[in-house]
């Protein structure tokens, strides 16, 4: 009985802890494309991320679409794919950037525009073209806030190393990416310095 005690209290503990994730899990309405084997494991997947992870505060849109084979994108709805299936990590800090898409687009356009000249005039010169950019130069400077809050999120739900190591491994917006993981720092101030904070919630 003295042995399985801690068992007991650390059991306690996942039930509150997880009580608060399940109303996250719960307002979200997950949609799949096909129905496939492979989406339903998407599901499956993401409703574990948000019972496992506090992600009220990245919370912005409450649509999700999981589709075999599409490149994620956040509108006109949130759409993940299939790809990170055995990757709770990838898959956690894809969700979370698409979701902070959703929240630039709530977040004063002039703040962002803001933001957006500063960096401009820091990085005169960016790459358009992926996989180093995000199609054109707007998007390659607003990626650069972007991925700046996903670095942000990742740190939060599960620590700077592992957030620091994802953002590493991703193929994709690969100058961008270096870059935030590079210039941390100079990119928080941009974002504090136009308000683009996202709230505790």
């Amino acid at each position: 009985m003295i042995h399985s005690l801690p068992v007991f209290l650390g059991l306690i503990v996942l039930a509150l802890t997880t009580c608060g994730q399940e109303n996250h899990a719960e307002a979200l309405s997950i949609r799949l494309h096909r129905g496939t084997p492979l989406e339903e494991r998407g599901r499956e997947q993401l409703l574990r991320l948000l019972y496992t992870h506090d992600l009220q505060k990245w919370l912005f849109t409450s649509d999700v679409l999981i589709q075999d084979g599409v490149i994620p994108h956040s509108h006109p709805v949130l759409t993940l794919n299939t790809r990170y299936l055995d990757d709770d990590t990838a898959q956690l800090a894809t969700f979370v950037h698409e979701q902070l898409h959703w929240f630039l687009t709530r977040v004063e356009r002039a703040k962002t525009e803001a933001a957006l000249t500063e960096l401009r005039a820091l990085y005169p010169t960016v790459p358009a073209t992926p996989p180093a950019g995000a199609g054109d130069e707007r998007g390659t400077y607003l990626h650069l806030i972007v991925c700046t809050l996903e670095l942000q999120a990742v740190t939060e739900l599960l620590d700077e190393t592992r957030a620091r190591q994802q953002l590493e491994r991703w193929t994709h917006y690969t100058w961008v990416y270096r870059t935030v993981l590079t210039d941390t720092e100079r990119f928080k101030g941009v974002l504090q310095r136009h308000g683009i904070v996202v709230p505790e919630r």
